[in-house]
């Protein structure tokens, strides 16, 4: 039986949900407090990772690690500044750095990340999604040998409880592979099966797809209050409009912890705001995506441009562009490569991850409402996760048996 569902949020997550309901035949409407696709969606680095498997809290982060994010010049940044929430997410996040929370965090997110790409090579050839998709792997490039050779435990655990190896390039082979990395750079550790796109002609292409199967998107139309009957939830209201529905889907990334009391839960999301520089491709251009490990910055070829990002700034929500961050992506794409970058800049972007304690998304129903699902807090790796969420999100909400096990994924 068709029924009708409300997705607050736009982003790649509340457009997968969206797709997988009206492709099984529901009426869906999309609402967003700015454009579709324009929040952190946007002008992220563009991977579909499976390899990012380890989650970011790990034993032996504290100490020194941490006490290098209280630097502006650290590619992880915390601002220091009186705030409950952001003192109450380092404190979990401290706790989760352990053994036994890393291998269930690991766990957790391996399953996601390996429904979504499967997933998203379905989406793309059923679909015809135009986003620039490319299947070339992905780099994790090492400028010292001792950094390079300490990621080989990594790996290895990668291997043997996931069955996602790398293959190693050092010693003169790595340039052969990838010529655009300097000679002095020692090596990398190569994942065949990840991808990249265009995160922003992804977004554009699915919006299409989706407007065809009937799905209402609704920009500029910010979520202000939820109007309840007893334990469901009737509608929302927008401004002065109130837009009812049978479901509802939370899908509003790093502004989902403004619902807490709507809810009735307490999701422990901080805005970690990450930086990209969108250019013309240099004359000596990667031919394969990478993250270079010692500066933390994602360099993303594109048929069209080359990308520049990553960095963390964890400053509330502050909507100013910090150039000291961005000049943290040349700065670190020197060290590396012989054209880190060319002076014709298409943009310069920030959007605001919305992070967890454990690096673990939230997808659950609300306990307040037994009809509102929440599909949030994918921390970086929104786009990775997000086809794998939109499906069991629809799965969830129709009662269906689940594609990966739903129970990591639970409030917390």
């Amino acid at each position: 039986m068709s029924t009708s569902t409300l997705i607050v949020g736009g982003g790649v997550v509340g457009t997968a949900v969206a797709y997988y309901l009206a492709k099984a035949g529901h009426q869906v409407t999309i609402v967003d407090q700015g454009r579709h696709g324009g929040a952190c969606s946007h002008a992220n680095c563009g991977y579909v990772s499976p390899s990012h498997i380890p989650p970011i809290p790990q034993p032996g982060l504290i100490g020194p690690t941490m006490r290098s994010m209280l630097s502006s010049s650290s590619p992880f940044y915390i601002r220091p500044r009186l705030s409950p929430a952001l003192f109450s997410f380092l404190t979990r996040f401290w706790w989760n750095c352990n053994a036994k929370q890393m291998q269930h965090a690991a766990a957790g997110k391996h399953a996601l990340l390996h429904s979504s790409r499967q997933l998203y090579q379905e989406l793309i050839e059923g679909e015809g999604l135009d986003c620039n998709w490319e299947k070339r792997g992905l780099l994790f490039v090492f400028y010292e040998e001792k950094h390079f050779d300490e990621f080989q435990k990594l790996n290895d655990w990668l291997a043997r409880d996931f069955q996602t190896p790398a293959t190693p390039y050092a010693n003169g082979e790595l340039q052969k592979l990838e010529p655009a990395l300097k000679d002095e750079v020692y090596g990398a550790w190569h994942y065949p099966e990840d991808a990249h796109l265009r995160p922003d002609r992804l977004l554009s292409s699915w919006r299409s797809i989706l407007e065809r199967m009937g799905v209402k998107i609704l920009e500029q139309h910010k979520v202000t209050r939820f109007i309840g009957e007893g334990n469901r939830l009737r509608a929302v209201q927008c401004g002065d409009q109130e837009i009812a529905a049978d479901r509802f889907v939370v899908a509003t990334g790093s502004w989902s912890p403004f619902f807490n009391r709507e809810l009735g839960c307490t999701l422990r999301i901080q805005p970690g705001k990450g930086y990209s520089i969108t250019m013309a491709r240099p004359t000596i251009c990667p031919k394969i995506p990478m993250l270079l490990e010692e500066r933390h910055v994602g360099v993303t070829p594109f048929e069209d441009g080359y990308r520049l990002g990553s960095t963390m700034e964890f400053g509330g929500y502050d909507s100013s562009v910090n150039k000291k961050r961005l000049a943290l992506l040349k700065s670190g794409a020197s060290q590396y490569l012989k054209e880190p970058f060319t002076d014709e800049t298409y943009e310069e972007w920030y959007g605001w991850r919305p992070m967890t304690p454990d690096d673990m998304p939230y997808i659950d129903f609300a306990p307040k409402f037994g009809n509102v699902l929440i599909t949030a807090g994918h921390n970086m790796l929104g786009l990775s996760m997000g086809a794998g969420t939109g499906k069991l999100a629809w799965q969830m909400l129709d009662k269906l048996t689940p594609h990966v096990d739903p129970s990591p994924y639970r409030l917390r």
